[in-house]
């Protein structure tokens, strides 16, 4: 049976349960009356809630933790149709295990598509989990879909809103996180001890470098009320950035990881990626598709750890030109001309590009509308101008004063400032994007990573390649905190008129993007949350973006 929601953007149309079984049943969000999430964790050793990910038509991958005193406990799950599973229509069994962090997931299958479930997990003991909801995604003729696209997440800087507002408005049929579900650093770092909220500390309070360390800061951020909230209420599709091994991580290192003190990297990067296996709920395959009725393919993308060649360093060239400001400039030049347009460099690596490519011809030829890339970084080329500096003085950060020198010395080379986002590699955008093109392709890039929201028209070789929807960040701070002298509303303006494919921008608030994809439109809803320092879901502004199929234009309306 398919259900199908009303045309109302906040009543999905669910189940219709008694609201008397919902106190036992210890549902969710402002349409059930519910008992809180921390009452729910002391029952039983069920300490995070439920979560749930990897949609297909007929299955979906359920997450719990259940901590015990043995090595291993098995794990029994249900999933229903009701509230009160009258109606069970899947089960099997999980292990919750000490070698993964007593992390269990287990996939549902033998679902109907599109549509709405129940599920919990029940110990031997007895105990029984909080109640999840989950949602399988459509099979042929699909009307519309929903996603809400989130990402990074710092807890120390501020309240995790965006995550309420989404739990409030219940308006999405899947989540898709683009990365830095959580922060590496120790206390005081980012945020500085000045900057941290007070009642949003984490831990450990150290920097996480060991196995132990990263699964103690995901038990910490998962403690979240609103995230936890999230995951129980709809599946998720998750892709890592470099926060969840490290700041500016690539296949053999990162920025913030020094072997010296800190040891290999081979180790640390192997670590973080369990923990992060361990504590979401998704696959151990690095990349993956998802096809949502006859609407959609989306790609599940890694563009970090698993080829991504070195980021360079604009600092490295300006010590070419020894301090003289024309050597500094021809060095800008020759860089531009020769290392930057490496086509050996990748984010992806030969096998996922080949994978994508062929994804994207498949996803056509079987009658798909949009192909849609969920991945981490921003795929249009942004340069910046001289104004940036106007306000920079003794009292910043150096380096934050030596990040703007470069991205100016840069942009007056004709380079872009970010090269740690696809502008660092633009031989391997131009394959994406020609793969895109020969597989014409009405192609949706989502991205995270900047914190700030910028919506583009997408080129190749001169001509339209798709748009791009950049997302800005749940709390991590924006150009807000890094160009305070400038006024959202003029650097917006400024990068706009100096980027071509840039369409529209906003730098200084935090929430999250709501994209609706129907057969002839694609529609990206840019939702501002009134604050991130006090805990509310209130909404200060939204912006609505579009794209006609076919067009690979935005309509910034």
């Amino acid at each position: 049976m398919i259900t199908q929601r009303p045309t109302s953007p906040i009543s999905p149309n669910l189940p219709k349960v008694d609201r008397r079984t919902l106190i036992g049943a210890a549902m969710f969000g402002t349409a059930f009356a519910a008992v809180p999430l921390a009452a729910q964790q002391s029952a039983g050793g069920f300490t995070h809630s439920v979560a749930s990910g990897e949609p297909g038509a007929n299955s979906v991958l359920l997450w719990t933790r259940y901590v015990h005193g043995a090595d291993a406990a098995t794990l029994t799950f249900e999933v229903a149709e009701d509230i009160e599973f009258s109606r069970v229509v899947s089960g099997g069994t999980a292990e919750a295990s000490r070698t993964r962090d007593f992390c269990a997931k287990a996939t549902a299958e033998g679902l109907s598509p599109d549509r709405w479930y129940y599920y919990r997990f029940v110990a031997e003991s007895g105990a029984v989990s909080p109640t999840g909801r989950t949602r399988t995604l459509p099979e042929g003729p699909s009307a519309r879909f929903r996603l809400a696209v989130v990402g990074c997440s710092n807890i120390g800087f501020g309240w995790f809103n965006a995550y309420a507002h989404i739990a409030q408005a219940d308006d999405v049929d899947l989540i898709v996180h683009t990365g830095d579900y959580l922060y590496e650093y120790g206390t005081g770092v980012y945020p500085s001890a000045k900057q941290e909220l007070a009642g949003r500390e984490t831990a450990p309070q150290t920097e996480i470098v060991a196995l132990a360390d990263y699964r103690t800061r995901y038990a910490s951020y998962r403690a979240d009320t609103d995230l936890q909230r999230l995951h129980q209420l709809f599946p998720m599709i998750a892709v890592p950035d470099d926060h969840e091994s490290a700041n500016d991580s690539y296949v053999d290192g990162a920025e913030n990881h020094q072997p010296a003190s800190e040891g290999s990297w081979g180790v640390r990067k192997a670590a973080a990626m369990q923990a992060y296996r361990e504590w979401l709920p998704i696959s151990d395959e690095p990349w993956a598709a998802y096809d949502i009725g006859d609407l959609a393919t989306l790609f599940r993308l890694e563009t970090r750890v698993t080829a991504r060649s070195k980021p360079f360093d604009l600092g490295a060239v300006i010590k070419r030109g020894d301090g003289d400001p024309a050597r500094i400039q021809a060095a800008f030049e020759a860089f531009r001309d020769d290392e930057w347009r490496d086509p050996s460099r990748t984010l992806m690596g030969t096998a996922q590009e080949a994978w994508l490519a062929e994804g994207m011809k498949r996803s056509r030829n079987s009658g798909k509308v949009w192909q849609v890339l969920a991945q981490q970084v921003l795929m249009t080329s942004l340069s910046t101008s001289d104004a940036v500096l106007d306000g920079v003085n003794a009292q910043f950060p150096a380096y934050i004063r030596t990040l703007l020198e470069n991205s100016v010395a840069a942009s007056k080379a004709g380079l872009p400032f970010n090269m740690d986002a696809w502008d660092g590699y633009p031989a391997a955008r131009e394959r994406l994007l020609g793969s895109a093109q020969e597989a014409e392709a009405n192609l949706i890039v989502l991205a995270g990573d900047s914190h700030n929201a910028w919506a583009s028209d997408l080129t190749n070789m001169g001509a339209g390649a798709g748009v791009e929807f950049a997302g800005h960040s749940v709390s991590s701070p924006g150009f807000e905190n890094t160009l305070p002298w400038i006024k959202a509303q003029d650097l917006a303006a400024d990068s706009v008129a100096r980027n071509a494919q840039l369409k529209w921008a906003e730098t200084s608030q935090r929430g999250y993007m709501a994209v609706e994809l129907t057969p002839t439109r694609a529609t990206s809803e840019y939702r501002f949350l009134n604050s991130i320092k006090v805990r509310s879901a209130t909404l200060a502004s939204a912006k609505r973006i579009s794209t006609e199929a076919g067009s690979q234009k935005l309509d910034i309306g």
